[in-house]
């Protein structure tokens, strides 16, 4: 990587004139709970895709995860088409299961199922080999387990809301409903069990396609992205690389740090600071980068 100075990164302060997102205001579309998703960011998500001078023919998000940005340019309308590639095995059997014809009978299963602990480590301590069986183990992973992590380590959430423990984020009806709404926009969306790497080379010459590109965030040394992911290790350096020779417009969303900052600078990349809460509500701040973000303000 090319080095820089550290003075060089004041050509990137940017002063925040935005106010944090209240995420109860946004519809929530997806059923997983998922780390680092990005509910907070769908206004300006609409406000990039409505600012393009035509609507993008198709959108595509190569670690799509829980998925919510993917849902609302479908949901919503912004886009012709969306699809979505997610390389995580356990997380790939609910699009899976969802967008092939499966979604009843996943949305059933979650409503029919007798939530506890008991109930809930059996489960997850099970070894299915059918992808809509792997999908509600999945479900029942996200849902009881502490912040919605599906990676190796985690555990049951214990005392969770108001000491409900895994009943805290088990809603049956409304992950039912979701699932039933995905099914209903399933016709405008396709999904890739795969390398994002290799989605964008597909894709890269694109003219009609845009990009939302939300990796693990592990630059600089970040370990989140280790405790919260299965596939936590990203070539960040071939992510910059492969989006500077994208023929359509894009976003990435990223940690607010001087590695990818130096990243963006090097790329000829635009940021931009947008605010964020974070686990408990800390107040944080992340980093929008693209070619042209006139449009963010």
């Amino acid at each position: 990587m090319t080095s820089y100075a550290l003075n060089d990164i004041d050509l990137f302060s940017e002063k925040l004139s935005l106010r944090t997102v209240n995420v109860a205001s946004v519809p929530q579309r997806s059923p997983f709970r998922y780390p680092g998703g990005k509910t907070w960011l769908i206004p300006q998500i609409r406000k990039w895709l409505s600012s393009l001078p035509q609507k993008p023919k198709l959108f595509i998000e190569p670690f799509v995860g829980g998925a919510i940005v993917s849902l609302t340019a479908a949901m919503e309308n912004l886009v012709e088409k969306v699809l979505m590639v997610e390389l995580d095995d356990e997380v790939a059997a609910v699009w899976k299961t969802i967008i092939n014809g499966d979604a009843e009978w996943l949305a059933t299963r979650i409503e029919n199922f007798g939530m506890s602990l008991d109930a809930a480590r059996k489960i997850v301590a099970a070894s299915p080999t059918e992808t809509k069986e792997i999908a509600f183990r999945t479900i029942v992973k996200n849902r009881t387990m502490h912040g919605g992590i599906l990676a190796a380590g985690t555990s049951f959430l214990n005392q969770g809301e108001n000491g409900k423990g895994v009943l805290s984020r088990w809603y049956p009806s409304t992950l039912a409903k979701r699932i039933r709404t995905i099914d209903f926009a399933k016709q405008k969306i396709e999904f890739i069990h795969g390398s994002a790497f290799d989605a964008i080379k597909q894709h890269q010459k694109c003219k009609t396609a845009v990009w939302f590109v939300d990796p693990p965030y592990t630059v600089g040394g970040k370990k989140a992205g280790s405790r919260l992911y299965t596939h936590s290790e990203v070539d960040h350096e071939k992510i910059f690389s492969l989006m500077e020779h994208v023929a359509g417009d894009f976003l990435l969303t990223y940690d607010d740090s001087v590695e990818v900052k130096m990243l963006a600078q090097k790329h000829g990349f635009n940021t931009r600071l947008i605010p964020m809460k974070g686990t408990h509500n800390a107040e944080m701040t992340e980093l929008l980068i693209g070619r042209d973000l006139s449009w963010f303000c």
